[in-house]
């Protein structure tokens, strides 16, 4: 498969007043509202421009075609787990392995699932692009920061944490986006809620 470059498909400018990134910000919804009512497969700039509100020349202004949309769309969605990650670490440095591995998957799947038919819709154009980079720099620095937190935990006793680190975003990363690309039911969202933790939970103690 032939897949653009990153660099190809970046936004031809960036908002700069506040009443530029509302539209922005009526554009990515409205992508999102296309895909799940009609499928990428009828979504093109100029729906989303009608939802959205906007002149297709504005819409035009920031993306030039379908994928520089749904490039940034995907990108996006990586950038709001990492933000939710980062404020959820903060709020688990100091407490004990067991607490933090457990407050990490939580905070993933809570990251997710609010708008998991949105992540769900997106799933199915990741495959049109190449995100190698963004994702092996994302896990990188889930790594990093999972690695830091286990390190300050009271009980941390870990020949190599930051291999543990790496397993832990590697199995919450992949356990989440498993369940919510193919089986997210209520009730499968209610089971991985309650058995995820648990699981991390037991991998950092038998890694101890």
């Amino acid at each position: 498969m032939n897949r653009p470059a990153p660099s190809l498909l970046r936004p031809r400018k960036a908002p700069k007043q506040a009443r530029s990134t509302a539209t922005l910000e009526a554009i990515h919804t409205a992508t999102i509202q296309v895909l799940l009512a009609e499928g990428v497969g009828r979504l093109t700039t100029a729906r989303v421009a009608e939802r959205a509100g906007v002149s297709i020349g504005t819409m035009y202004q920031y993306y030039p075609h379908k994928q520089a949309l749904l490039f940034a769309m995907v990108e996006r969605q990586l950038e709001t787990v990492i933000g939710f990650m980062l404020t959820a670490a903060e709020q688990l440095r100091g407490q004990d392995v067991g607490t933090v591995a457990e407050g990490l998957a939580l905070a993933w799947i809570d990251a997710k699932t609010p708008e998991s038919e949105a992540f769900r819709a997106l799933y199915g154009v990741v495959a049109e692009f190449d995100l190698a980079e963004g994702m092996g720099q994302a896990l990188a620095q889930m790594t990093e920061v999972f690695s830091g937190l286990l390190a300050a935990a009271p009980d941390a006793h870990f020949a190599d944490c930051e291999a543990v680190a790496f397993m832990l975003a590697v199995i919450i990363g992949g356990t989440v986006r498993m369940l919510l690309d193919t089986a997210a039911s209520p009730d499968n969202l209610a089971r991985l809620r309650q058995e995820l933790p648990r699981a991390c939970r037991a991998y950092v103690a038998s890694a101890r």
